[in-house]
């Protein structure tokens, strides 16, 4: 084989498991992604406050809760 059709055939074979390996972290993310050290998710919705009625962050809820 030539020299530039083995390097196109390299590139697209990079090229497809790159794309299937972001696939798989995309579609089966590692326990790492979901949360951070102390167990709090990423993504995390806020609380309401019973007092003022508006949103706390769960972040600072747990934080108070922990001492932090």
């Amino acid at each position: 084989m030539s020299g530039p059709l083995q390097m196109r055939l390299y590139s697209i074979a990079i090229g497809i498991i790159v794309f299937a390996g972001l696939a798989w972290v995309y579609a089966v993310p590692p326990q790492s992604m979901r949360a951070d050290r102390d167990g709090r998710p990423h993504f995390q919705p806020q609380v309401m406050n019973p007092e003022t009625g508006k949103g706390v962050p769960l972040g600072d809820l747990i934080d108070h809760f922990k001492g932090g």
